[in-house]
């Protein structure tokens, strides 16, 4: 269980995420030039610790990293709708402006709701950072906070998707690029 046998397809390999986030960066590094707000960026966890690691060693600014684990899925493939924190920041984000950094947004319920808890907390501005979007799956609109811009990797179609730190009951993290997973492996 957990192999690249049960990946259907690639979608994006690991080339093509270096090239993407490596031009993310660079638009997020202009971005905060102008900005005279101390950013923290904040990781979901535990899907987003490839792509935050990755993205916040091109970022050319002072940051501080953070991250908070926010839990919807279980070990299926549908969000439950229920939203939790398990795990909350270390860092104080009063008055900061904060990138929040996901794997991938989907219904946006998730999103949505880590950035209401962020407002609640006092930051200044909430920006969101995506590796994946999934906007064919959006039933919530995701409202920024302040000043804060949404960045996506990808545009992803509707599949169930792994890799790059994404998973199927906390399998497939590992693999340096983002596959279809075989449904077989998660109907059984």
């Amino acid at each position: 269980m957990g192999s690249e046998s049960d990946i259907e397809r690639i979608l994006f390999t690991e080339s093509d995420i270096a090239k993407r986030v490596s031009d993310l960066a660079t638009e997020i590094s202009s971005d905060l030039r102008s900005s005279a707000d101390a950013v923290v960026f904040v990781g979901v966890a535990t899907g987003a610790f490839l792509f935050i690691a990755d993205l916040v060693r091109r970022i050319h600014a002072p940051i501080t990293i953070d991250f908070i684990r926010a839990e919807s899925y279980g070990s299926g493939t549908e969000s439950c709708g229920e939203v939790r924190i398990s795990c909350d920041l270390k860092v104080d984000v009063t008055g900061k402006h904060v990138v929040l950094v996901e794997d991938i947004v989907d219904t946006g319920k998730t999103l949505s709701h880590l950035i209401s808890y962020l407002k609640k907390k006092g930051v200044s501005s909430v920006s969101v950072c995506a590796f994946l979007d999934k906007p064919s799956r959006r039933k919530v609109e995701v409202k920024l906070v302040g000043s804060g811009k949404f960045y996506s990797g990808f545009e992803c179609p509707d599949y169930f998707v792994v890799g790059y730190g994404m998973d199927y009951a906390e399998l497939y993290r590992n693999l340096p690029y983002v596959g279809i997973l075989k449904p077989e492996m998660y109907t059984k």
